[in-house]
């Protein structure tokens, strides 16, 4: 629906740009838009004339962004209008790096360029150390960058898992970085949430009996926060503590992988069974929230404890349904979309869950019911 509605949006929008004659469009590339239309060559380029080309606007596709983007292209056709149209506006300002060579000099002008599009805080060093540099580490950082050196580390990797997909990624943006000819989302495969094999996920009676052999008072704390509330491990060091001790027992998460939410605890008793209110935070360090993770998963090695924090997590996400609480409710608690919460965590609904679904439905006193035939 939303697709849809965008996809009418868009196209109301370029509407009014023909019949402003306008000399522009806007048309959506992935999840950002772009500006279309008959362009002087851009600086450097070999041809001559005018002619066909896009302007990349570094603007989301969502209904906001599109209001934005017609604002855009409106100036754009004016300066094309007037003879004033510029290029120097819309060209990335990259590093100049006539030296570069190795591997390692075009990981590093690219490290500086994405970081020239986005504040360096310890979320994005996060998102490049695991999803770009811990791709590029695997390449021949001394040699020329090629199809083939890219083609070894994709090799490496098993078809059709998480890490080739993010292997391929990553390498695609280095190649078109550097202006290598490679292709390398072709060989990404088919990694979907739902084909890996499901966790052999605790019950709420292991979870219990885990939380009461853990002795140290912080990581307890800890423990019972991600059970309760269903947190991603460094989130339990990005908490509105002083909020949460006022005793509404709702949590609200100030930061993370996907910032911001608030979480209503699932079970409610655990809270006070637990005495969640009384705060510990484990003094633990990390550069990134992926060190601070890794702090936790850490500790529950040592504990032994049988299972990883992340299954905490999933636990939760399981637990929701069997409350009943609404998909697009527990996602949004979760801090992710409703289409990643259904891939991921609809791969745990057994017939027990269902069975408990279609028993609440039939309850209902005001549920749909058979016509009556007379005859």
């Amino acid at each position: 629906m939303e697709a849809n509605k965008f996809g009418t949006q868009l196209q109301q929008v370029n509407s009014r740009l023909k019949v402003g004659q306008m000399g522009v469009t806007i048309l959506s590339k992935g999840n950002r838009l772009y500006l279309r239309g008959t362009l002087p060559p851009r600086p450097g380029a070999n041809k001559s004339q005018p002619h066909q080309q896009e302007i990349a606007l570094g603007i989301s596709a969502t209904s906001e962004g599109v209001r934005s983007a017609e604002k855009e292209a409106r100036k754009v056709g004016g300066l094309l209008a007037s003879g004033e149209f510029s290029w120097l506006p819309y060209i990335r300002q990259k590093i100049q790096q006539p030296q570069v060579q190795t591997t390692a000099d075009w990981v590093a002008a690219l490290e500086t360029d994405y970081f020239m599009r986005r504040a360096k805080n310890p979320k994005s060093l996060s998102t490049w150390q695991t999803n770009y540099l811990e791709v590029y580490q695997r390449l021949p950082l001394e040699k020329f960058l090629t199809p083939d050196v890219m083609m070894q580390v994709i090799k490496g990797t098993q078809p059709d898992t998480r890490m080739r997909q993010k292997t391929c990624l990553a390498l695609d943006i280095l190649a078109k970085f550097a202006g290598v000819e490679f292709d390398a989302k072709r060989f990404s495969g088919n990694y979907s949430p739902t084909k890996v094999s499901k966790r052999v996920l605790p019950s709420d009676q292991t979870i219990a009996s885990v939380y009461a052999t853990i002795s140290n008072p912080a990581w307890r704390w800890c423990f019972g926060m991600l059970a309760t509330y269903g947190l991603r491990p460094h989130e339990v060091f990005h908490l509105d503590v002083a909020d949460f001790q006022r005793g509404s027992g709702v949590l609200h998460v100030l930061d993370g992988k996907t910032g911001a939410r608030k979480i209503w605890p699932l079970h409610p008793e655990w809270v006070e069974q637990w005495c969640l209110f009384d705060i510990k935070v484990p003094a633990c360090t990390g550069r990134n929230n992926k060190e601070l993770g890794q702090r936790v998963s850490q500790y529950f090695r040592r504990q032994e404890v049988p299972f990883c924090p992340y299954d905490l997590r999933h636990a939760w996400a399981v637990r929701s349904m069997a409350y009943g609480l609404e998909v697009s409710l527990a996602a949004k608690q979760m801090g992710h979309s409703v289409a990643v919460h259904i891939q991921t965590y609809h791969a745990w609904l057994d017939d027990q869950h269902q069975h408990q679904a279609f028993e609440r439905i039939m309850a209902r006193a005001n549920r749909p019911l058979p016509p009556i035939l007379t005859y």
